[in-house]
């Protein structure tokens, strides 16, 4: 069942599960975006092909707030606001090591390894430039929770980005973790996303419900 968060006649926003797909890939598993697309169709009664725009991406084992386009002047709008970095996205992660202090901002250059499906720290020269802002705001028993705010959008960024420091996110085998989590998530949640509506030009502010669990709620 889709879990709506936001919607109007321009965008819907839904709280992506871990394990949900953004949109299709070589898996051949059905997408959100085809979920979507369905429940339009459905809801509104609509005849003929349905339009759904990916504006931005949230790994497979991520969750939080996922937002699509229903129509083509919102989905370059907001494309063009995710381009400027206009877009204020806030990620909770769970961490095994506190980073070296209690805020701070990481910048390093990333490339992707298309076979892997995985980025790496390189020199300036060879990837693309990637910025972010954490604060820790929790101690938990045996890790940290962190508050993280992306100021560009690379592929992987925030969990390559905090393995390089030591902080690896709980789960994330493919970045350090020595354990998966159980349903195969990792503990990075894109709690709540910011900007201006790309036609009623007034801020909209989405937050996604925090995810079950006992780390998660430890975070409270």
């Amino acid at each position: 069942m889709l879990k709506i968060l936001y919607e109007d006649n321009h965008l819907i926003a839904v709280n992506k599960k871990s394990g949900d797909l953004a949109q299709g890939d070589k898996t051949g598993d059905t997408p959100l975006s085809e979920d979507i697309k369905k429940y339009i169709k459905k809801q509104y009664n609509k005849p003929g092909n349905i339009f759904l725009g990916t504006i931005h991406r949230l790994d497979r084992p991520t969750s939080g707030v996922l937002l699509y386009a229903k129509t083509s002047k919102a989905l370059s709008r907001m494309n063009e606001q995710f381009r400027c970095n206009k877009v204020k996205k806030i990620y909770w992660a769970v961490v095994n090591n506190p980073p070296p202090n209690k805020s701070g901002k990481l910048e390093n250059y990333l490339k992707k390894n298309q076979a892997q499906n995985k980025s790496y720290v390189v020199d300036q020269q060879k990837g693309k430039h990637a910025i972010l802002h954490y604060k820790i705001l929790n101690k938990l028993t045996n890790f940290y929770h962190l508050e993280i705010q992306p100021k560009t959008g690379r592929h992987h960024q925030i969990r390559v980005q905090l393995s390089n420091i030591g902080c690896i996110i709980k789960g994330d085998l493919k970045y350090g973790s020595k354990r998966s989590n159980k349903d195969g998530s990792i503990n990075l949640f894109a709690y709540s996303m910011e900007f201006i509506h790309p036609i009623k030009k007034e801020s909209i502010k989405i937050k996604a419900p925090i995810p079950k669990g006992k780390i998660w709620e430890s975070c409270i």
